[in-house]
């Protein structure tokens, strides 16, 4: 068992909310008791960073020491890679190989806001008239991240990274499912010497936790990845106060094969779409469109190969499928499932907890390839985050767009074909935050996108316009000279410069 306390204004202690039970999504069994956070420990953390950002010793830091700290972060991850890897697995159920990426890619990220954070600096203005102009940029104050469980140690070091490095103080409020990562994050940060009360982590319900950090005065800004029906929820409130928010929401993007692209590396991007993260990642491409004349063809080795891939604990070497984070998530998918066979899909493999005692506790679902739906099914149009593709043919360019772009989100889209300049048309014609053409998406490669429609803004590692996202922009005047100020004229005319009225 690990210890249940929350960090809260630069104290670790128990939290006043109700208890949680984390679960190891492989066995079922408990990890940890949390009691969560409450509305009066919000109040607490909030007061808390207030103090803390407004403090002579974080206040009078110029924005090398952020960036200092930043880097001392990305040591600490690096040192300690091998536990965050393997309590990453126990957290989220993620294959170990997988955990070990995620590791790299949240140090990676702290590295990247270190560097960001260099680079930040005023503005000077060229002279207008006998006055100089100053641009600064300040920190917001307090900012609030509400994080997701997929990809939890990535999604948390976005969410915290550009926001200290701009010199704000962070109110976390990481999933409920997954605490203990975000927990080790920030007991990293610090170890890394970061003042007390910086950060905050505070699990809890999205509607007692979440809704006390958007709503609170003290809070200038809100992260927030998750649902489109939460995020219209945080906006809204978030209007109440003019405050800003970032929002990196859902996706449910397509894959794309035309009749001239290389099979064997489409076949493995496609497959990766159920593997990866058991396709818990919101940038997995769960629509499979495939060119009719090699539809049969490319639909019927993906189904052989998905049916063997293996199943097992994330700590197991072989696992190439885990279990989904939670039971509750697995028994999400599985509903989907079953409405699309309600809708008339035919299930090429998969569909089905699989069977075996050594499966029984865990939150595990075969790998699904369903095809005979039609591409505003219900299925087809929501996120689904599971091992689960849908098959549809298409006939033309025109057809493809119009079934492909038949979705309220664009995250993510991937294009495989040999004809460039017809892979460039499409790609163009896609609405989607990000087009991979030819290659599945990298984590190691940043990219320029917000995202598109209900996808929001799709996170990325941090640069300087990500810091600056987080700071307000001042301007400082000033008079270097010691003119007097011109007087008013009689009759209420403007005195010009040369001493004479207009």
């Amino acid at each position: 068992m690990l210890a249940n306390e929350l960090l809260i204004a630069g104290r670790w202690r128990r939290g006043r909310g109700a208890p949680i039970d984390t679960v190891d999504p492989a066995t079922g069994r408990s990890l940890a008791v949390i009691h969560t956070a409450s509305p009066e420990d919000v109040e607490e953390a909030a007061k808390g960073a207030f103090r803390a950002v407004r403090s002579p010793s974080w206040r009078g830091w110029h924005f090398r020491e952020p960036a200092r700290l930043l880097n001392r972060v990305t040591d600490l991850i690096e040192r300690d890679a091998a536990y965050l890897a393997a309590l990453h697995t126990s957290d989220t159920g993620s294959i170990r190989t997988e955990s070990r990426a995620l590791v790299r890619a949240a140090a990676k990220t702290f590295r990247h806001a270190s560097a960001a954070a260099e680079t930040t600096h005023s503005t000077l203005k060229p002279a207008r008239w006998p006055y100089g102009m100053l641009g600064v940029r300040e920190p917001i104050g307090v900012v609030g991240a509400i994080t997701s469980w997929n990809s939890t140690l990535v999604s948390v070091a976005r969410a915290i990274a550009p926001a200290l490095a701009a010199g704000n103080a962070v109110l976390l409020k990481p999933h409920t499912w997954t605490p203990l990562i975000p927990f080790a994050l920030a007991r990293l940060v610090e170890q890394a010497g970061f003042p007390a009360g910086l950060l905050s982590v505070l699990p809890g319900r999205g509607y007692i936790v979440g809704d006390a950090i958007v709503r609170h005065p003290l809070v200038g800004k809100v992260a927030f990845t998750g649902s489109a029906g939460t995020a219209r929820e945080i906006a809204r409130a978030a209007a109440d106060k003019l405050m800003p928010v970032d929002l990196e929401l859902g996706g449910n993007s397509p894959t794309i094969v035309f009749e001239d692209a290389d099979l064997e590396q489409a076949l493995v991007g496609a497959l990766s779409d159920i593997h990866s993260s058991s396709g818990q990642c919101r940038t997995a491409d769960p629509r499979l469109f495939v060119a009719r004349s090699r539809y049969e063809e490319f639909v019927g080795e993906l189904v052989v190969r998905a049916r063997s891939l293996r199943l097992g604990p994330g700590i197991a070497p072989g696992t190439q499928v885990a279990p989904l984070v939670h039971h509750r998530h697995r028994d999400t998918v599985a509903a989907y499932v079953d409405l699309a066979r309600k809708d008339g899909a035919r299930v090429l493999c998969g569909g089905t907890a699989p069977e075996g005692h050594q499966y029984r506790e865990g939150a595990y679902y075969l790998p699904t390839v369903l095809e005979g739906l039609s591409h505003n099914s219900r299925v087809c149009r929501e996120e689904i985050l599971g091992p689960v593709l849908v098959a549809l043919p298409f006939d033309d360019e025109d057809d493809l767009v119009i079934q492909a772009g038949d979705s309220v989100r664009g995250l993510d889209c991937r294009l495989w074909a040999r004809d460039h300049a017809r892979a460039w048309r499409v790609a163009d014609r896609i609405e989607a935050g990000n087009v991979w053409i030819n290659t599945r998406s990298q984590p190691g490669i940043p990219t320029l996108s917000g995202g598109t429609k209900a996808g929001g803004a799709d996170g990325g590692d941090p640069d300087p316009e990500a810091i600056r996202a987080y700071q307000r922009r001042r301007s400082l005047c000033w008079a270097p000279g010691s003119a007097p100020l011109p007087r008013p004229v009689p009759g209420g005319a403007s005195p010009r410069r040369d001493g004479a009225s207009t």
